[in-house]
């Protein structure tokens, strides 16, 4: 799994010339679903560039499809044969989702993807799902940022070997302003957005930034050449007041 992806949701205008802008850049992951709208534009992109076979490719089922058949829906949109990842978009209403995880556990031995997990989990959600099917997510997605994350989900998710993605790392825009975050910027001559995607990048989860511009993708590329000071770390981990770009409660326990 590459380092850092390329989010989709609601890049829906110039989607194929997004993606296929990305792809040129040197992005090799692209997060997606199958209620974006994005995978037929992305599918295209990546066929147009020849690097179909390269690309990690993240996509999602939703918590009132059949797993199977939406996973096979999701392959013929994108004009893939198999997925690098395959997602629970959200746990269901009501339980856990172990009929939505098991039609994900046949959509893998079956071939179509080549690993699957979870997205908005808390933590006792996934220790259920694997209780009932013994079978542990790779993945969880979930948003995290340095206003809105949780100690103990990166502790479970560390323990657990399993991979913590962040969608809307960059708070859809709504707290580059902060303060604290500018001045950690401007110490290292590097934007806000690109401070909160190194902060990602160096307590091991892999952020999913969406950009439409292509100035901003090739930005949120460049965030491998500075280190953040673990000072620097603390007072990130600090502006954690479980803050949603979405409005709604974070899925952390």
């Amino acid at each position: 799994m590459p380092a850092i992806g390329l989010g989709t949701w609601q890049l829906t205008d110039g989607t194929a010339d997004a993606v296929a802008d990305a792809l040129s850049l040197g992005y090799r992951m692209i997060d997606t679903s199958g209620d974006y709208g994005t995978q037929r534009a992305i599918g295209e992109a990546l066929h147009d560039h020849g690097v179909a076979q390269d690309v990690f490719i993240v996509t999602k089922v939703e918590e009132d499809e059949d797993a199977y058949v939406a996973a096979q829906r999701n392959l013929g949109e994108l004009q893939l044969e198999r997925v690098d990842l395959l997602l629970i978009h959200r746990p269901p209403e009501t339980g856990v989702g172990r009929t939505l995880w098991q039609g994900l556990v046949k959509a893998m031995i079956d071939g179509l993807c080549r690993e699957i997990g979870v997205s908005n989990y808390d933590v006792g959600q996934i220790e259920e799902l694997v209780e009932k099917t013994g079978v542990t997510p790779a993945v969880n997605q979930v948003e995290w940022t340095p206003f809105g994350h949780s100690k103990e989900m990166l502790a479970f998710c560390r323990d657990n070997a399993i991979v913590l993605q962040a969608y809307s790392p960059l708070t859809r825009g709504t707290r580059l302003d902060d303060a604290k975050l500018r001045q950690i910027a401007r110490r290292h001559r590097k934007s806000p957005a690109q401070v909160l995607l190194r902060w990602n990048l160096e307590i091991g989860t892999v952020p999913l930034p969406k950009a439409s511009r292509s100035d901003h993708r090739r930005e949120n590329l460049d965030v491998f050449d500075f280190e953040l000071a673990e000072a620097e770390l603390r007072e990130l981990n600090a502006l954690n007041d479980r803050y949603s770009a979405l409005g709604e409660s974070l899925p952390y326990h």
